[in-house]
């Protein structure tokens, strides 16, 4: 074998190594369960696709599928539908949460309901979704046309799972068995939906023809049925990534629960273990903290995973931590990177910079709101409003506009209706370590209360 030959091998060997690890690291990225919803407006069929995915995967026992047929009729919607009032009104009221699996990858279903009055519901599953099936009923739009106009419905959960990060995007265009030419309506709504997302500014995966209630292409594809020859639902979900966490930021932990040991002799370290799950960057051993809102100082002696063993914990994972000394530290509290030491200044110590912190700490905030209380939200009133595990006053400030969910335009307002979405600015009675939203996904998040009820009354991203 000459030595040409032999490099020739060691190339294509390489070349192969390169490729398997490749593949190796796709199929990782796509192996963890893949946390999605069904979403869009009311009686759209989701909780009919969600009922044809669990039967055509084989996740329904006899008994269950038994109970769901009525005079030898299987009524898919009741596989999910589990409350009472949700079967007497033929409508999905909460989210409800089905699992199931299919040789490559495991999925956690999230049927939310589509109703505007639930809208709260629907926001909160999409809070935690990697990806969101959005259902468009052909019958209710006028598929003859080419420029038809899309239901509100379907385009506030699009708006709304955009806003919430969701990382896909997939349109399922329901009940096309049922107009007279499928593969026409299927052109129409799939323009309209793509311009649509370009005008919105939003990123879409794919959008499929399906038929929940005959089961073309949710399980198995349909090639050519509706013009359509891409793969199925099912398989798209199968090839979608998970949320990419925040690993590469720095580090931000809120507080959940202390767990004390107080009886311990081992007075070297912090006797304590503040548990939580790790809202951005990395909790590793030796890694100076800053505790908010308190401002002290220290370092991380010990971190523990969920069972208890020590070693690093990335971003959206929970952990347990220990500090070097004892420090007054208590649930709703963040552990945040220590701020950075600035370069001393050329000339004398009284002109060097202040040190910058990880995550500075703010009061007045703008947000983007999903307001979906029954009360508007009105400048002036005060909310509650919890970040991490921290309960604080908010008052709303201003509504700086609202926008238009048919015309995407930003109009002027002076209060945010239920159901409405708007840019509001608000006052917190506290500071609090804040992010973009678009940049960190539980530093950028408020959860809006009304103090009266007690009840949701917005969700808040910050800016």
């Amino acid at each position: 074998m000459t030595t040409a030959s032999i490099a020739a091998d060691a190339a294509v060997a390489d070349s192969t190594a390169t490729q398997a690890s490749q593949a190796t690291q796709q199929t990782a990225a796509n192996a963890s369960a893949l946390r999605f919803i069904t979403c869009g407006s009311v009686d759209d069929g989701k909780s009919t696709l969600i009922g044809r995915l669990l039967v055509d995967t084989r996740a329904v026992l006899q008994d269950q599928l038994a109970g769901v047929t009525k005079s030898g009729e299987t009524d898919l919607a009741l596989l999910t539908d589990g409350l009472s009032a949700e079967r007497e009104q033929g409508i999905t009221i909460d989210v409800a949460y089905r699992y199931f699996a299919t040789e490559s990858r495991k999925f956690i279903i999230g049927d939310a309901p589509g109703h505007e009055q639930y809208t709260r519901n629907m926001v909160t599953a999409a809070s935690s979704a990697d990806a969101a099936v959005v259902l468009v009923d052909a019958t209710k739009l006028d598929w003859k046309n080419p420029q038809l106009t899309l239901l509100p419905q379907t385009r506030r959960h699009s708006l709304l799972a955009h806003l919430l990060r969701v990382h896909s995007l997939v349109f399922a265009v329901n009940k096309l068995d049922a107009v007279e030419d499928p593969q026409q309506a299927f052109v129409h709504i799939r323009g309209a939906l793509e311009r649509f997302t370009a005008e919105a500014g939003i990123a879409s995966a794919a959008t499929v023809p399906v038929s929940a209630l005959k089961g073309f292409n949710v399980v198995n594809a349909e090639p050519g049925w509706a013009g359509y020859d891409g793969p199925s639902l099912l398989q798209l979900l199968e090839q979608l990534p998970n949320t990419p966490t925040d690993t590469g930021l720095a580090l931000a932990f809120p507080v959940q629960w202390v767990e004390k040991f107080s009886s311990s002799a081992d007075t070297s370290q912090g006797r304590r273990v503040f548990w939580g799950r790790v809202a951005a960057g990395r909790a590793r051993v030796g890694d100076a903290v800053q505790i908010l809102p308190s401002g002290q100082q220290a370092v991380i002696a010990q971190v523990l995973d969920h069972a208890r063993v020590p070693g690093s914990i990335d971003a959206g994972l929970s952990a347990g931590i220990t500090l070097d000394r004892e420090v007054d530290v208590s649930r709703g509290d963040w552990l945040v990177a220590a701020p950075a030491a600035a370069a001393a200044a050329a000339d004398d110590d009284f002109d060097a910079p202040q040190a910058q912190p990880a995550w500075p700490s703010k009061r007045e905030l703008t947000a983007t709101v999903a307001w979906m209380d029954e009360q508007p939200l009105v400048p002036g009133r005060t909310y509650l409003a919890l970040h991490g595990h921290r309960w604080i006053k908010a008052k709303a400030r201003r509504v700086v506009h609202r926008l238009n969910i048919h015309t995407l335009a930003q109009e002027e307002a002076t209060q945010l209706e239920p159901n409405a979405i708007g840019r509001v600015e608000l006052l917190l009675q506290e500071s609090i370590p804040a992010a973009p939203f678009a940049q960190a996904r539980q530093l950028g998040a408020l959860i809006l209360v009304d103090t009266a009820s007690h009840a949701t009354a917005g969700a808040a991203l910050l800016d």
